[in-house]
């Protein structure tokens, strides 16, 4: 709607312009930043919207179709087992793996006791006691990430949600065995950097990734809810985004309209790059890994010094 105003806008003042041979560049060129920004604005916004779309695949969708013989295993051996969190072993192409992954939950019941895909810290715990089971038996570690953010409950506060996330950002990036991430949905702050860091790191091309989620950013940054749409845009939360900061190594392209379109062909896609990057990576030695992996970490970003 605003960005149909605008384009009428801009062809009527052409259009005075022409008859009148009045100079309006200025305002012009005015319109034309705006009808830009309104265009990014939208675009950003159909970005969550199609990684948030509730026939999207989840994890689950994916594992069942990418791996052979999985099977789940429970609990942190600390507090409990937290269903947000799925993981365990399973076979890509002949060669064992472990697999770690947020799961959203797709029914309500699902998703209530899934927690919507946000994590405890039990939950993170789990991932990295499985991530240091396939170190030690020398298995490559594939997560999946799909999550708004971990749990802010009190529950979560009280047993250490940032402690438990901490730990598993300082122990996988020393995991001495490969690690391939992908972010297949929302990749939602230090509730996704949990289980996101890696070797390789991918994003599904409709997926988002960013610190904070649009509405947290326009209730908090922006003090006003309404300005969500905006908040995301300011975000630069899309794959295309995350390429150009190099947070991400690629992207990996989805059938048209979306992974929910064509979920088998989605899930090849993944599979084919996995296999390649496990083939290359296990070829290297753990020490060159290792340093590897944190010379990427250390290259994320931009910054100046005067």
């Amino acid at each position: 709607m605003i960005n149909n105003t605008l384009q009428k806008k801009i062809i009527e003042l052409a259009a005075l312009a022409e008859e009148t041979g009045i100079d309006i560049s200025e305002e012009m060129n005015q319109l034309k930043n705006k009808l830009k920004e309104a265009a990014q604005t939208e675009s950003a916004w159909k970005q969550v919207e199609l990684a948030r779309h509730p026939d999207r695949p989840y994890s689950l969708d994916y594992i069942t179709r990418i791996f052979d013989d999985f099977t789940e295993l429970h609990g942190d051996r600390v507090f409990g087992d937290d269903p947000a969190i799925v993981g365990g072993l399973a076979f890509l192409n002949g060669c064992p793996v472990t697999i770690i992954a947020n799961q959203k939950g797709r029914s309500l019941q699902e998703k209530v006791t899934r927690n919507g895909g946000m994590a405890n810290p039990e939950g993170y715990r789990k991932a990295l006691r499985l991530a240091k089971q396939a170190e030690k038996f020398h298995r490559p570690v594939i997560t999946l990430v799909d999550t708004p953010g971990a749990y802010p409950g009190l529950g979560a506060e009280e047993r250490g949600i940032g402690e438990s996330i901490a730990h598993n950002l300082r122990d996988f990036s020393q995991l001495k065995t490969p690690i391939v991430c992908i972010i297949i949905g929302e990749g939602g702050s230090g509730g996704a950097l949990g289980i996101c860091i890696g070797d390789k790191v991918y994003m599904l091309e409709n997926a988002i990734y960013s610190v904070i989620s649009p509405e947290g950013c326009a209730s908090i940054l922006l003090r006003d809810i309404s300005r969500v749409k905006d908040a995301a845009a300011m975000l630069r939360i899309s794959s295309t985004d995350l390429m150009v900061f190099n947070v991400i190594d690629s992207i990996i392209e989805e059938p048209p309209g979306g992974a929910h379109t064509d979920p088998a062909t989605c899930a090849k896609s993944i599979k084919d790059i996995l296999i390649k990057d496990i083939a290359a990576l296990q070829s290297h030695n753990s020490e060159t890994l290792v340093r590897c992996r944190n010379q990427k970490i250390r290259a994320v970003g931009q910054w100046y010094e005067s």
